[in-house]
């Protein structure tokens, strides 16, 4: 992998993850218990053995620069090593100083040439998925290409969320759609791109917009030397509520192909919180724990069905946990029940509360297009209050105080607002 440098894309906003992305950026979001998003692209970095990566933010990045620290965690340290944060060095508001994905690289084009580049990956903060990036390459040195796109089938039904790849027998990518509401193939782009980096910086200096997907791909089928590089493998964006719940439960079944165990998947285990401080989990006599993932410093003493406690989290007598996702330090108090619910961290569910119960078929009436799948999402450091009721496909927002409820039963689609 020598002359190869990383660009990891790390700015995004999230919106579709709706309050989880409000305080931090996507790739910072828990997931699997122990670990953020990011951490599976940046443990693919180095077990691909890329020596320099260059880590774009953009979008509220406090957390996600603490997380990454120097880069020990991913062995991203030392004189020829290293993971190095670049934040946009134009622009005055939280989320537009990048204005796309080209643009973001654009402006940091002289990281790569600092580290006497030949080739550019660029690769995305916000999937879930293992590879190693070495065949990748090879194979884009051996077909001399100018770009070379990881690609994976995907199911008919999704290809309009994707850039869908016409390629020939020689796996030459000959045209490319975006997002089709029609799709001509389901070979769909992952979001990596190896690039030759003359051709990239000239791609970029007569660009007609800021995307790769929608303008410097397209501009680049004229010199016929774009690959496909075919990926066979567990692969997810977690950019929804919904495909965020579902990649977690993933982990959960075995036939899945998300095996975290087997993945050899790094983190900041010494960032506040994490596990690097934490006691072994505990279970109390009265516990029930089924298919199950308990990260240490949990306490459980109720029941625990399919379901992702980060540490911390504490499971008090009589409580009912179904198919949800728990992170730091969340507090589920005695006799409370919780169906298809992700709780931020250091959320608090009173006792005999009931959430996510009701018809999973009744949309949020703020967010239709984040919450219809019958999730309940809790921001975090949120408080409920005991006893209260609250329905499928809701939203209870951060930060929210035992009396902003001001109902005791919340029908499907509400939203608990903090009026803080």
């Amino acid at each position: 992998m020598r002359r190869t440098v990383a660009f990891l894309l790390a700015g995004g906003m999230g919106s579709r993850l709706n309050i989880l992305g409000w305080l931090r950026a996507k790739p910072a979001v828990p997931f699997g218990g122990n670990y953020r998003i990011i951490d599976f692209t940046l443990s693919n970095i180095m077990h691909s053995q890329i020596n320099a990566v260059g880590i774009l933010t953009q979008y509220r990045p406090h957390s996600l620069m603490d997380h990454i620290g120097d880069g020990s965690a991913w062995d991203l340290i030392g004189r020829t090593r290293t993971a190095t944060i670049l934040p946009p060095s134009t622009g005055i508001k939280d989320q537009d100083w990048y204005r796309g994905t080209a643009d973001s690289v654009a402006q940091n084009m002289n990281f790569a040439e600092k580290y006497n580049a030949e080739r550019i990956l660029v690769l995305s903060g916000d999937h879930i998925y293992k590879m190693d990036y070495t065949p990748m390459v090879e194979f884009h040195k051996k077909k001399k290409a100018l770009v070379t796109i990881a690609m994976m089938q995907v199911p008919w039904e999704d290809t309009h969320h994707f850039g869908i790849g016409i390629v020939d027998e020689k796996n030459r990518i000959i045209d490319w759609e975006e997002k089709p509401k029609k799709a001509r193939n389901n070979l769909a782009s992952m979001g990596i791109y190896v690039f030759d980096i003359d051709f990239l910086r000239s791609a970029l200096e007569v660009r007609s917009g800021h995307d790769f997907g929608k303008h410097i791909i397209p501009a680049a089928l004229d010199n016929q030397r774009v690959f496909a590089f075919r990926f066979q493998g567990y692969w997810a964006d977690v950019g929804t509520l919904h495909s965020y719940w579902q990649t977690s439960m993933d982990i959960l079944d075995s036939r899945s192909g998300l095996h975290l165990q087997q993945w050899k998947v790094h983190t900041n285990m010494q960032e506040r919180g994490m596990i690097g401080d934490r006691p072994p989990f505990r279970v109390g006599k009265t516990a029930l724990i089924r298919n199950s993932l308990i990260s240490n410093g949990c306490v459980v003493e109720g029941t625990v069905i399919n379901s992702i406690l980060s540490p911390g989290v504490h499971i008090k007598k009589q409580t009912c946990v179904h198919d949800s996702i728990l992170m730091q330090d969340c507090l589920a108090e005695h006799g409370a029940c919780l169906y298809s619910v992700i709780a931020d961290k250091r959320s608090r569910i009173g006792a005999h509360a009931q959430i996510g119960v009701g018809d999973s078929h009744i949309p949020n009436r703020q967010f239709p297009d984040h919450l219809f799948s019958g999730l309940t999402v809790i921001g975090k450091e949120a408080a409920l209050p005991d006893n209260i009721v609250v329905g499928k496909n809701s939203i209870v927002e951060p930060q929210v105080k035992p009396d902003c409820a001001t109902q005791e039963i919340y029908s499907e689609g509400s939203t608990i607002a903090n009026h803080a």
